[in-house]
């Protein structure tokens, strides 16, 4: 595989700031993508903007992004074709989750909004602003790529997170229709994370003991997942390897999801 396949290729990141989003970002400026980083946390999107374009010497652009906000991502959208030449790659990653919302009897309307508004309703407001464009870029074969962070959530229920659970269920249908929509020409699929170093389960061990207790269950290849686990998977489904594979849902559990 060439080394730089993302040379001359731009690419965008929402819940750019930290997470797989930070790891994402490093990895694909890494092969020589520039980026545009959505946040709303702006002191750690200035942070990690700062430290990939100096890292990478790539162009590393942060914009401060409520994605769940439809006036706020047509600005981006406007300012992402402003700053890059294209958008080959789109990483849907920005997410949210609730560790307070734990019986689906006694949720308010306003939390279940909040969740489903930026884990679901963001990541198609995003692609919506971008596939018009994105579909008439003249690469070949494919016009560009576009890749959706949904969760093992969405195939093993979690009675403590169920309304992230049934927005990471919508992330998944969501993204199997697009990939039906786009094609030929822009590819789009899904990536299932469990329980990894990042995020809510940072220095959470009890959290994360929680977690598996609910689940009755343990992690087959005996370990807690990284950042890293995630990345290596995106970037082969941001490579030309993947061409061929579109409306996939590919689990980064450990097992877990077995």
């Amino acid at each position: 595989m060439k080394e730089k396949f993302l040379e001359g290729k731009g690419a965008l990141i929402t819940g750019g700031a930290s997470g797989f989003g930070r790891g994402a970002a490093y990895a694909l400026a890494e092969k020589g993508a520039d980026l545009v980083l959505l946040d709303i946390n702006e002191e750690l999107l200035e942070e990690t903007a700062k430290k990939v374009a100096e890292k990478s010497r790539r162009k590393v652009v942060p914009i401060i992004c409520d994605v769940s906000k439809s006036d706020q991502v047509k600005a981006m959208a406007k300012q992402t074709f402003e700053e890059l030449d294209n958008v080959f790659i789109l990483f849907n990653n920005a997410g949210i989750a609730d560790y307070s919302l734990r019986d689906i009897t006694r949720v308010k309307e306003v939390d279940w909004d909040r969740i489903l508004d930026v884990n679901l309703k963001g990541q198609w407001l995003v692609a919506n602003a971008l596939i018009k464009k994105m579909r008439k870029q003249q690469f070949e074969p494919l016009a560009g790529k576009i890749i959706c962070t949904s969760s093992m959530g969405a195939l093993q229920l979690s009675p403590i997170l169920p309304i992230y659970c049934i927005s990471k269920v919508g992330v998944n249908a969501m993204a199997k229709l697009f990939a039906k929509a786009l094609a030929p020409k822009i590819t789009v699929n899904t990536i299932l994370p469990g329980i990894h170093t990042t995020g809510i389960y940072l220095n959470s061990e009890d959290l994360i003991r929680t977690m598996l207790k609910a689940g009755n269950t343990r992690i087959p290849l005996g370990r807690i997942g990284t950042v890293e686990d995630v990345t290596n998977l995106l970037m082969f489904l941001a490579s030309p390897a993947s061409d061929y594979i579109t409306g996939q849902e590919f689990n980064v559990t450990g097992g877990l999801a077995i």
